[in-house]
């Protein structure tokens, strides 16, 4: 990765005190990158995840911030909640005045509240749902605004969103039915906003990274680290590089698309799409689609298993 690579280029990056997206926030910054670092955390204890004290290393936004500052790069904290109107302006705000303008915004934070559906409490549903969709749509939204004007504006725009979703959303996971929906509504919230932003020079794109992190420690302990590969499969700083390519302008015309990342590899995720069909020309009686059904599913491939099924 050459510091050319996004020289000069102002991002804006969620949930960047720990994990994936500090990762994201240091090779931004590594690449030439001017980064505005977002979290709610705070030192020893987060606010946006329950998790075991042993989980909670330290990690704000203002120690990312000097991290970078101490290798010579530019950045600045925010620390308010995307996942409200006022919260995510700010953001969008923070980085107009601190550099000037804003070319990618990175959607990362997240949480979990893992439960069966059967025992899952409201409380546990809205919590996952605000943070992930609507932690996704406010910071989106503001910064559309904002390149919407540019462009009206006869200014050039170079435009990028790396949202996140995850193997979850795409495929399912059992015990997690608030989060595997709320990352469904990323992926979908991804091609809606490609569709829509095309228009004012702004590519969409998502990743479902596979990566250890405080999120996946306790659900996913099977992320460990893979000597026989030569290197930490899962650490998180392996998903960054593609998030920092599709932030870059080389990433021009990828758009609405989903990308599965897990340590060296790096596929393109294919979702859904119109399959056999049969069409009888007048309505349907009930008794007749038995076999029209059985038909349909014998020409389509199985699909993908749910995730701890």
């Amino acid at each position: 990765m050459t510091a050319e690579l996004c020289a000069g280029r102002v991002v804006a990056i969620t949930g960047a005190g720990r994990g994936i997206g500090r990762e994201h926030a240091l090779a931004f910054a590594a690449a030439g990158a001017r980064v505005v670092v977002n979290d709610l955390g705070v030192v020893g204890q987060s606010q946006m995840f329950d998790a075991p004290a042993a989980l909670n290393e330290p990690g704000t936004p203002e120690e990312v911030v000097e991290r970078i500052r101490q290798a010579g790069g530019e950045a600045v904290a925010h620390t308010g909640d995307v996942a409200t109107w006022s919260g995510a302006a700010s953001l969008v705000r923070t980085a107009l005045d601190a550099f000037g303008g804003l070319d990618v915004l990175v959607n990362n934070a997240g949480i979990l509240r893992d439960r069966m559906l059967v025992s899952m409490t409201e409380a546990e549903w809205d919590a996952v749902v605000r943070v992930h969709l609507k932690g996704h749509f406010a910071p989106l939204r503001h910064a559309a605004a904002y390149w919407r004007q540019q462009a009206k504006s006869g200014r050039p725009v170079a435009a990028r969103v790396v949202n996140t979703t995850s193997g979850a959303g795409l495929l399912g996971s059992v015990g997690q039915g608030n989060y595997a929906v709320a990352k469904a509504g990323v992926a979908a919230l991804t091609l809606v906003a490609a569709a829509e932003l095309g228009r004012y020079g702004v590519t969409v794109n998502a990743i479902a990274p596979a990566a250890r992190t405080r999120m996946t420690e306790q659900a996913m302990p099977e992320l460990v680290a893979r000597p026989e590969r030569g290197f930490d499969t899962y650490h998180p700083g392996n998903v960054s590089p593609l998030v920092v390519w599709l932030g870059s302008t080389e990433s021009a015309g990828v758009t609405g698309r989903i990308f599965e990342v897990e340590g060296g590899r790096v596929s393109l995720a294919d979702g859904w799409r119109h399959g056999p069909a049969v069409d009888v020309g007048r309505r349907w009686r009930p008794s007749e689609l038995g076999p029209v059904i059985g038909a349909l599913l014998g020409k389509a491939a199985p699909p993908e298993p749910v995730y701890g099924q």
